[in-house]
C-alpha cells in the first residue's frame, strides 16, 4: 500500500479538501497511473453531496472522478496491454464479476456486481473505492484504456464518460450517414452528441431553449439548430427523425420530440431529470416509435469510441481547472457556466 493525494469530501455539505489516502500496491494484473488529467462530471457532484442518496448513499470520505487519463507509472508481471510510459485512461468502472451475462456480452456497464470508480466496496483495500480526484490510481488491465496519443489529454478525458454515454446509444440505434439526428440540450453531454452525429455522417440537428448557443452549435457540427420554443421550427421537423438524443437534466416535454420520430423512429435519454416524465402513449403507438435510455458503454465499446476520436480528432470542449477551484466549478456548473466540461489538470495537486 501507499498514500497518494487526493481532493474529497468529508461530508454531504463540506467543501473539497486536500487529503490523503491509501491506493493498493499493484498486484500481477493491475497498472497504475500517474493522473493527468481529470474530468468534472455532474455525477461527481451529485456524489459528492449525497444527492443520491435514495440509489446510491455517499460514503465518506468520498474522493470523485470517474474520467481519467495519465501514464503508465508501473505494472504487474501479468500485464500484457501496457507498458510503462503508456497514454492510459479510466473510465466509470474498475471490475466486474467477469462471469454474468453481461460481462460475456462485453456490456460490463449492467453487471450487477460491477464496481465504479469511486463509492462502491473496494474488495483489496476494504472500504470504498476512490477516484480520480488524485495523483495516481491502480486498476485492473481489463479496465484501463489507450488513449490515442494525437489526442489533447485534458480534452480526452472526458470521452470517459461524457463520450462513451452519448457514442454509445448512437452505435446502439444505428447512426450512420444518411440518418437525421436530433441533439436535445447543448451542455456536457450534448455538445459531444453533436461531434458524433457529425462525424457518423448524419444530418444533425441542435435542438435548444437558447438563440445564443445557435453559432456554437453550428461550430460544433450541426446542420441545423432548432430553437424549442418555437412551435412553427418544431412544426417543420415532424416525423422526420431517425434518432434523437435527448441531454437534458431538467423537467421538459419529451412529447414534443417523440413527435418529431419517423415511423421506426428512437428517442434516448441519457440526461436524467429528477421528476418522471408524461410519456403519451399514442405518440409512441401511432408510429411504432420508441423510448429508451442509456448509460454508458462497455470496456470494447469505450475503446472503440477512444480509437473513433483518435481518428476524427475528438475531444470535449474543456476548460481546464486546478483541482484547487473544484468547489467553484461545481457552482459553476450548477449554473451552466461552462463551455463545455471541466478538466482538472492535476499537476496542481502537486503543490498540495
Amino acid at each position: 500500500m501507499y498514500n497518494a493525494k487526493a481532493y474529497s469530501a468529508a461530508s454531504a455539505t463540506s467543501r473539497l479538501a486536500s487529503t490523503k489516502i491509501v491506493r493498493r500496491d499493484p498486484t500481477e494484473t493491475d497498472v497504475q497511473i500517474e493522473i493527468l488529467f481529470c474530468g468534472v462530471c455532474h455525477s461527481d457532484l451529485h456524489q459528492a453531496r449525497n444527492e443520491w442518496s435514495g440509489f446510491m448513499p455517499t460514503v465518506y470520505p468520498c474522493v470523485p472522478g470517474h474520467e481519467i487519463v495519465g501514464r503508465v507509472t508501473s505494472v504487474g508481471s501479468a500485464v500484457s496491454k501496457f507498458k510503462l510510459g503508456d497514454l492510459a485512461a479510466v473510465g466509470c468502472m474498475v471490475d466486474s464479476d467477469g462471469t454474468c451475462p453481461a460481462c460475456k456480452e462485453g456490456l460490463e456497464q449492467f453487471c450487477p456486481n460491477g464496481t465504479f470508480t469511486y463509492n462502491l466496496p473496494d474488495k483489496h483495500l476494504g472500504g470504498v473505492t476512490y477516484g480520480g480526484y488524485s495523483d495516481s490510481i491502480v486498476v485492473d488491465q481489463r479496465f484501463v484504456l489507450s488513449v490515442p496519443a494525437n489526442l489533447d489529454l485534458a480534452g480526452a478525458a472526458p470521452l470517459l464518460c461524457a463520450g462513451i454515454t452519448t457514442y454509445s446509444p448512437m452505435r446502439h440505434w444505428g447512426v450512420t450517414k444518411g440518418k437525421k439526428v436530433g441533439v436535445v440540450g447543448l451542455g456536457g453531454l450534448g455538445h459531444m452528441g453533436v461531434k458524433f452525429a457529425h462525424a457518423f455522417g448524419a444530418h444533425t440537428v441542435v435542438f435548444t431553449t437558447s438563440p445564443s448557443k445557435k453559432e456554437d452549435a453550428l461550430r460544433l457540427g450541426a446542420n441545423e439548430v432548432v430553437i424549442s420554443r418555437n412551435a412553427n421550427e418544431m412544426a417543420k421537423h415532424a416525423g422526420s427523425f431517425d434518432f434523437i438524443l435527448d441531454a437534458v437534466a431538467a423537467d421538459h416535454d419529451i412529447n414534443a420530440y417523440i413527435g418529431l420520430l419517423a415511423r421506426d423512429g428512437n428517442i434516448t435519454l441519457v440526461g436524467a431529470p429528477e421528476k418522471p416524465l408524461p410519456v403519451s402513449a399514442f405518440s409512441l403507438i401511432m408510429g411504432r416509435r420508441s423510448l429508451s435510455g442509456s448509460p454508458i458503454g462497455g470496456i470494447a465499446e469505450t475503446q472503440e469510441m477512444l480509437d473513433f476520436c483518435g481518428q476524427h480528432n475528438i475531444t470535449a470542449d474543456v476548460e481546464v481547472i486546478p483541482i484547487q477551484q473544484i468547489n467553484e466549478a461545481y457552482e459553476r456548473m450548477i449554473k451552466s457556466d461552462v463551455k463545455y466540461r471541466f478538466s482538472i489538470d492535476m499537476a496542481s495537486l502537486k503543490s498540495e
